[in-house]
């Protein structure tokens, strides 16, 4: 339902404030003759008196010759108002005009529309500005939905298509075998399956529909390597969690999420058999921090500056036969940022890369 539809039609604020500057200018009129005749009439004797150099008037015959100059300043102080009023509050609302233009084209879905507003620092120019930052955050937001709708169809699409694919294949080959089918598509399944599921986790994590618990990152390291110290045995690489306690404010599930696919990243995209990963905590007086460092290829600072976006897998440094659905650190980025943190990846020399997240530390 379109907001405001079935009200009834008021005034509008340009209307409201003529009025109003019409009516105190008249108050302000009356007010000074009234003061007129306060404080000067009543000092005049009432009645016409003869002086020998001429005639003084009395009273009542001021007030029969003030009365209608009065009455024409009233009405002239009710013109000027009305008109002056009028063109004074048209000129101080031409900010809101703007900015309800602006407002009526993003509705219609122009979200690069601007109201740009220019002038002095004052409250419509601090309106403008506001409403001109939530519209870039809203069109950079509905710009990333966009291009995370599509590469998600497209990822989708994939394991579909194989499965389309092999069951083409398996239906004009007599001879094909069963069961090597079944575990194809059973691989294929499971993988649409880890995409989905991870597509709900990542939709769900930037809604902040969370309790704020008390959180030590440093068991979290240590339960999140005792669980993937055999992958990493299976690749060859060395596992190693050591820090202090750090208490953040968080989601214990979702941040354990968080270091669940920082370790398995270090672990699946290092270089060669031989390699390292270190998990380390600790903690500042404003801020508690998980870092993970790994070894590996020399990464390129543009190339890890999007390892973050959904999708993106960093494929000079994977070695795994199942490299993944490409939103593990994606994920991380959305549970970060929804637990007012921040995410730093920076790469190292020679190679490796170390990611540090740094999260309110838990009062």
């Amino acid at each position: 339902m379109t907001p405001g539809l079935g009200r009834p039609r008021g005034m509008s604020a340009r209307l409201k404030l003529t009025l109003s500057y019409a009516g105190f200018l008249m108050v302000a009129g009356m007010l000074l003759l009234l003061v007129v005749w306060a404080f000067l009439l009543r000092y005049v004797p009432p009645d016409a008196a003869a002086l020998p150099d001429g005639f003084m008037p009395g009273r009542d015959d001021l007030v029969r010759a003030f009365r209608p100059a009065a009455l024409w300043a009233l009405v002239f102080l009710l013109l000027l108002g009305l008109v002056g009023g009028w063109l004074l509050a048209g000129r101080m609302l031409s900010p809101l005009t703007r900015i309800t233009q602006a407002a009526r084209a993003a509705g219609a879905g122009a979200l690069s529309t601007r109201v740009a507003l220019e002038g002095p620092q004052d409250e419509f120019r601090e309106l403008a500005d506001s409403f001109d930052a939530m519209l870039a955050q809203l069109e950079a937001h509905v710009s990333e939905q966009q291009r995370f709708a599509a590469n998600a169809s497209h990822e989708l699409r994939t394991p579909l298509a194989i499965t389309r694919a092999q069951l083409d294949v398996a239906r004009k080959d007599p001879d094909c075998d069963s069961a090597e089918l079944v575990a194809r598509l059973t691989a294929v399944n499971d993988r649409a399956i880890e995409l989905t599921e991870a597509l709900l986790l990542l939709s769900r994590s930037g809604q902040r529909s969370f309790t704020h618990e008390r959180v030590d990152l440093s068991l979290l390291a240590e339960e999140a390597t005792e669980t993937l110290l055999p992958l990493a045995e299976q690749h060859g690489v060395t596992l190693v969690a050591v820090g202090e306690a750090a208490h953040a404010a968080g989601s214990p599930a979702l941040l354990l999420q968080v270091t669940m696919n920082l370790v398995h990243n270090a672990i699946v995209h290092n270089l060669s058999a031989g390699g390292a990963v270190w998990v380390t905590t600790s903690t500042a007086p404003e801020a508690a921090e998980l870092t993970v460092t790994s070894t590996g290829a020399a990464l390129d600072p543009a190339t890890v500056a999007t390892l973050t976006e959904p999708f993106q897998r960093g494929a000079e440094r994977r070695r795994t036969e199942r490299p993944g659905v490409g939103l593990g650190l994606a994920i991380v980025q959305s549970i970060v940022r929804a637990h007012d943190g921040e995410l730093t990846l920076t790469p190292l020399e020679p190679g490796g890369l170390r990611v540090s997240v740094r999260l309110p530390v838990a009062r």
